[in-house]
């Protein structure tokens, strides 16, 4: 049995650690917008290489505040990909603005800026929500580029991405670091996770950050006193002190993540299996592997390989079945089928295979072994 994710192991390794920090909260009696949520707040935001952060609830809550604290309007338009977690583009739309869906690049599985150029061109804009999706960034300077030509705003969505970095004009700069605002996702399964749901949004923009932080609070910047209509999205301290336990452990996380991708790698090279792998070279952390996401050349592979996999009780799980612009909720937009080809053949042929730090050499072997096997037969 090797599953996709298995964060019993990672509770072994540091049970204690985690325990201490959940007795310290519930000894102290603060259990809500506390030092711990404020410590994690300046943790990550040092990290990035921002000056503020705000936690919320969760990443989905992150991207809904962030862009009104952006000050979105009503009917603004806001390009994205439909290659993505749900909550990217349902953003836009709980804001009231209007998502323009761009297709992926079909090496890096990440928006095409340069189709994103082409909208910009045409259309007048609000910004742009680039996915750095799996934990690839996405190109950081031809996004800066674009940010400066045409003067939108970035909202970089960074579930799958801390710590993942890029370059600007030879600096090495970290995913999260260049948009307006910038948030985070610590679903018990990202690469910091907390054991509950949890999120945060980094700015380096006073006016962002204080919207941010009386947005989660119902619109308030004294208590019982209420500028606007708000939400209820607080990160509690218990999972900010989880996290702030889990946060000294990101790099070396980070790292057997890579080792692992570059396993895989090995292992599918010396073996010359039809499919499309990712490849890292150099000490940049372009990809810090939240997901491994390999490619088949037909849906009909990808099924193949998923079900032998099952029988032999390694997880796997598809990133995503179905793009955005094709979502039932999203036909109002006009998109059809056929209209973005690269998410939409991504969508049949991609298959997620197990990465967590935890995760063996030696099961990694198995896993490959199996997907072998599925293709020869």
């Amino acid at each position: 049995m090797i599953p996709l994710f298995d964060l019993t192991r990672q509770y072994k390794e540091i049970k204690e650690e985690i325990i201490n920090a959940i007795d310290n909260v519930l000894s102290s009696g603060r259990v809500i917008l506390g030092p711990e949520v404020e410590k994690l707040e300046k943790t990550i935001a040092n990290f990035i290489g921002v000056k503020y952060g705000v936690g919320v609830a969760n990443g989905s809550d992150a991207l809904v505040i962030a862009l009104r604290a952006m000050e979105i309007q009503e009917e603004d338009k806001v390009i994205t990909t439909p290659y993505t977690f749900f909550a990217t583009a349902s953003s836009i739309v709980r804001n009231k603005g209007i998502p323009i869906f761009v297709d992926v690049d079909k090496e890096t599985y990440n928006i095409d800026l340069n189709q994103v150029e082409n909208v910009l061109k045409k259309e007048k804009v609000f910004g742009i929500i680039p996915v750095h999706l799996f934990g690839r960034t996405v190109n950081l300077e031809d996004l800066n580029f674009l940010k400066e030509k045409y003067g939108i705003k970035i909202l970089e969505d960074c579930a799958q991405s801390i710590g993942s970095e890029g370059i600007i004009n030879n600096t090495v700069k970290k995913s999260g670091s260049i948009g307006d605002a910038s948030i985070f996702s610590f679903f018990p399964t990202k690469n910091l996770g907390a054991y509950g749901d949890g999120g945060l949004i980094v700015t380096n923009d006073e006016n962002i950050y204080q919207n941010a932080k009386s947005l989660r609070v119902h619109g308030t910047k004294k208590k019982y006193f209420h500028d606007e209509i708000g939400y209820n999205s607080r990160l509690d301290e218990l999972q900010a002190a989880i996290l702030n336990v889990k946060f000294k452990y990101i790099k070396k996380w980070t790292e057997k993540r890579i080792e692992i991708s570059k396993k895989y790698a090995k292992e599918f090279e010396k073996r010359k299996l039809d499919l499309k792998y990712p490849k890292t070279s150099g000490k940049l952390k372009v990809h810090v592997f939240h997901q491994y996401v390999v490619e088949f050349g037909s849906n009909e592979k990808r099924e193949k390989v998923k079900r032998h996999l099952a029988s032999k009780g390694i997880g796997t799980s598809i990133y995503y079945p179905v793009p955005l612009h094709l979502q039932n909720c999203f036909k109002y937009l006009g998109y059809k089928e056929g209209s973005l080809p690269v998410s939409e053949k991504l969508s049949k042929t991609t298959l997620a295979l197990p990465i967590f730090p935890e995760l063996s050499f030696e099961e990694v072997e198995i896993i490959v072994d199996e997907i072998e096997k599925a293709l020869r037969r």
